[in-house]
């Protein structure tokens, strides 16, 4: 099959999966994650998205029956896991987001759900606390990857969720890494570095791009584009994506840790970070905001609270607060969206 990737930094591409990437990335996370035969799992995410059709092709390995929603609505996921006695779900961090904060979210049984998955994009740690609150019996699991990859790479298991809460894990069953620099390169380990993969959920390449094909597998390893940095025990933690870093006077900034930070302060629902040009420094950090129903914060504030928790050059220069910050279908942040409408005065 061909599918496309989530084009937020880009144009999508094609990639080209065969019967055996697939397969083979169904068998990996039923193996990692420990699925049990007969699951009952939900689906919210389009099935035209890899991370739908994985999490299809995983509880078919399992002989299990997957409900599936049309559109992305809370209150209806809260409603079909207590309605439905939903054991799996998989939601990408903006879902976990709004379903933890449904206000109605104590009125429902959510006592069958033994499994949460959460991936596509770095989950921040007040997410994954609520998730942990709210659904009291489940096991928290952390997945990262990529289209490309079928789509897993790494897992983080339950048990090592506070332990290495910041961390997506280590690479799942029949998936090589390597952290690289420019010249591929093993970077130390503590220091940051590109993750590139090799292995038999690898696609082909990509659907008519020959060249963007050749660019990503230089060097005999797929190139991510990915930023990451692995600890003492081999776990990975993600940085940002290589295209979002912002150089700010010579200074490497990245979105997430920024993007973090804020998080942690109580008015703020969603946040999205992005680089903006700058004619002394190159670029600026530019916060753009989606506050809580009823929470008021000026910009001020947010200046403020960011140089409690990172570096002074880091906190941002610009803050726009907005209504909804755009996405694509499978819930994503379209960073190259904010990037073409931004226009700081």
């Amino acid at each position: 099959m061909i599918c496309y990737t989530s084009g937020t930094t880009g144009n999508p591409k094609g990639a080209v999966l065969s019967h055996k990437n697939l397969i083979l990335g169904a068998i990996n996370n039923v193996v990692e994650a420990k699925i049990p035969n007969g699951t009952k799992q939900l689906l919210t995410t389009p099935i035209f998205h890899i991370a739908g059709i994985a999490f299809i092709l995983i509880n078919c390995t399992v002989a299990g029956t997957t409900v599936i929603h049309r559109d992305f609505n809370p209150a209806q996921v809260l409603e079909t896991i207590q309605d439905e006695k939903i054991n799996s779900i998989f939601l990408v961090p903006a879902m976990w987001n709004f379903v933890t904060q449904h206000p109605d979210i104590d009125k429902y049984d959510l006592s069958s759900l033994v499994l949460s998955t959460t991936g596509a994009a770095i989950c921040p740690l007040e997410v994954k606390k609520r998730i942990l609150y709210y659904f009291p019996n489940t096991r928290l699991l952390d997945n990262f990857g990529q289209t490309e990859m079928s789509p897993t790479t790494t897992m983080l298991q339950p048990e090592d969720s506070f332990r290495k809460s910041a961390s997506v894990g280590k690479p799942v069953l029949n998936v090589e890494i390597r952290v690289v620099d420019e010249n591929m390169n093993d970077v130390p380990i503590g220091e940051i570095g590109e993750i590139v993969y090799r292995g038999p959920t690898l696609m082909k390449g990509y659907y008519k791009k020959p060249e963007a094909t050749e660019e990503a597998f230089k060097g005999g390893w797929f190139h991510s584009g990915d930023l990451v940095r692995l600890d003492d025990e081999g776990f990975v933690y993600v940085v940002d994506r290589k295209k979002d870093m912002i150089i700010s006077g010579g200074e490497n900034i990245y979105p997430a840790e920024v993007e973090a930070a804020l998080y942690k302060h109580d008015a703020v629902l969603e946040v999205a970070v992005i680089g903006v040009p700058d004619e002394k420094w190159g670029e600026s950090v530019k916060a753009y905001i989606v506050l809580k129903q009823g929470k008021t914060m000026s910009e001020d504030e947010v200046l403020e609270h960011c140089k409690q928790h990172v570096a002074s050059y880091k906190k941002p220069k610009y803050v726009e607060f907005i209504s909804e910050l755009p996405r694509n279908t499978s819930g994503k942040i379209l960073k190259r969206v904010l990037r073409d409408q931004s226009k700081v005065k």
